[in-house]
């Protein structure tokens, strides 16, 4: 494996995520943080990114300036509102689309009770039909969907990152079996640097889009 380059923003993210450090609940507004308590404490199948997931997603949002982001894959909408919390400090969007109906539907009740619609549209349906409805280009992007469709998505979206921006997935650790194909791709493509972090031993990759 060739070694992989990273960014001095994902340098840093990586060593804050050697240990795991809880911050201040007052971090997070009230109604957010209700809501995402509650998602975690109904989460029997595990959807649902972890906390430390969570709270990096927040910060390369935001330490990145993204302003046009889109997610792949909303669950329950507990990664979209810790997105949808870094792009209030950035004056970005968020879609965040997901195939189940139900769970789109909980997706959208639940960033409403965040309090965060304004800043997020959910989207029900098949991302690869959904994705080319879109306008304009994306500067964040997180998959957290089927993971054999990974390369399908990143040959879908990454014609569309912006020159700066980051391409994330997630389960690349745990479930890394089913997406050798997209491991492959983030790691071989010229145009990428791409590092791999593990706040919660799941595994994220962070690729940059360097040209």
């Amino acid at each position: 494996m060739t070694m992989m380059r990273v960014t001095a923003v994902a340098i840093s993210i990586c060593v804050m995520t050697t240990a795991r450090v809880v911050p201040a609940q007052d971090e997070v507004p009230p109604e957010a943080l209700r809501v995402l308590q509650a998602i975690k404490a109904a989460d029997k199948g595990q959807l649902a990114v972890s906390e430390e997931d969570g709270r990096l997603l927040r910060v390369l949002v935001a330490s990145s300036g993204a302003q046009r982001a889109i997610e792949i894959g909303a669950a329950s909408g507990y990664s979209a509102i810790w997105i949808a919390l870094g792009l209030r400090d950035t004056g970005g969007r968020l879609v965040t689309i997901e195939y189940e109906t139900g769970r789109a539907r909980e997706a959208a009740h639940n960033i409403r009770g965040a309090g965060l619609s304004d800043i997020v549209q959910v989207i029900a349906g098949d991302g690869f039909a959904e994705i080319p409805k879109l306008a304009g280009s994306f500067d964040f992007v997180f998959i957290d969907a089927w993971k054999r469709d990974y390369k399908r998505f990143f040959d879908l979206v990454f014609p569309r990152l912006d020159r700066g921006g980051l391409f994330l997935a997630h389960n690349v650790v745990n479930k890394r079996a089913e997406m050798g194909d997209f491991l492959d791709a983030i790691q071989k493509n010229a145009s990428v640097w791409t590092t791999i972090v593990k706040p919660s031993g799941e595994g994220i990759s962070i690729s940059y889009r360097r040209r």
